[in-house]
């Protein structure tokens, strides 16, 4: 679905940007799921010669993509939620401005859009100082709660008459197993630590050093699942962690224990992921992000046992969104009075 406003606003030079009799300045907002871009931005401070579309459904397929966004001059693109590579972009003519939330997108070939003449720009995150990335380790831990004491199930059965079915895992005194001591990651580590656990950390360049200073003890990636009653996913992806997590590691962390990851999809092996959970070879698993997104009505994940989904909202906030849209309107602001900020792919 799709809305149109436009903001009550003199014109400014962006009257003549489109380099046509027409002069205005047609922008698409993508991927607005829940239909929040026009409360945390403030699309009213725009010239009066811009029309603002929203998209509140998403766009998978790549064909649509480019003829519902032929007519736009500015597209202002939600994190990874819509790829843009070369073909697609080469198939924009009328795209002069990409705006991306969060200084980095491995969606956008940057490279190619600067050889078109397509202005990259991206935002803050918003967070406040000392607070970075918190929304990710507050969901992480949420959904680390939400399967060691079957919240959801729990919560299903007093909602239709039910009682106690489940005994909940014991946190205090366990072993939290970290992929990826980052921000994030070191967040989380220190939240496992105020819940009593031993913390465990892995990366490939973790040192033991960096690895105290976050309150955990630096191991090999053997040793953390064979010794983690929960293992959470805080590395990037990248060619070095795409299925990071596979059969091996599955196995090594064994019926009673936990996988989570809010991090990306690809990093854990989708299919044996789901075989270890069907087959009862893993205790459980909370998930926020996946291979393919938005899931599929009919994709398998949504019947898995033993599981706690979310659809990928680790950086969804208020926080996060009044930012992300504040910024976005600047960017497209600025770029429309000749002076981008915030750029990504200048020379």
């Amino acid at each position: 679905m799709r809305a149109d406003s436009t903001p009550d606003r003199d014109a400014s030079a962006a009257e003549h940007f489109t380099g046509s009799a027409d002069s205005t300045v047609r922008i698409a907002v993508l991927d607005d799921y829940q239909n929040v871009a026009r409360e945390f931005g403030d699309w009213h401070t725009l010239p009066a010669n811009t029309e603002v579309t929203v998209f509140d459904e998403h766009i998978a397929d790549p064909s649509e993509l480019v003829r519902e966004l032929e007519p736009f001059h500015v597209v202002a693109a939600m994190r990874e939620r819509t790829a843009f590579p070369s073909e697609v972009l080469r198939a924009m003519p009328n795209l002069k401005l990409l705006v991306t939330t969060g200084m980095g997108n491995a969606a956008i070939d940057t490279r190619a859009a600067a050889e078109l003449g397509v202005t990259v720009c991206g935002t803050g995150n918003g967070m406040r100082a000392g607070a970075d990335w918190s929304t990710t380790s507050e969901l992480t831990w949420g959904l680390i709660l939400a399967v060691a004491r079957a919240i959801p199930r729990e919560d299903r059965a007093v909602r239709t008459g039910g009682w106690q079915h489940t005994v909940g895992k014991d946190l205090a005194g366990g072993t939290l197993g970290v992929l990826g001591l980052g921000r994030i990651g070191a967040q989380v580590a220190a939240v496992g630590r105020a819940f009593g656990m031993e913390v465990l950390a892995f990366s490939e360049n973790l040192t033991a050093e960096r690895a105290r200073e976050a309150g955990a003890r630096a191991v090999d990636k053997r040793e953390l699942f064979a010794a983690s009653d929960v293992v959470t996913v805080h590395t990037k992806l990248g060619e070095r962690t795409r299925g990071l997590v596979g059969r091996a590691e599955l196995d090594l962390l064994g019926p009673d224990s936990i996988l989570v990851n809010t991090s990306r999809g690809p990093i854990v092996d989708e299919r044996e992921l789901l075989s270890a959970l069907h087959e009862g070879r893993i205790g459980g698993a909370g998930l926020d992000v996946f291979e393919r997104e938005p899931l599929p009505a009919d994709d398998p994940w949504r019947h898995a046992p033993r599981t706690v989904l979310t659809p990928h909202i680790g950086y969804v906030s208020e926080n996060t969104y009044r930012a992300f849209f504040t910024e976005t309107v600047e960017d497209i602001r600025q770029f429309l009075a000749g002076t981008p900020v915030r750029v990504l792919n200048a020379d």
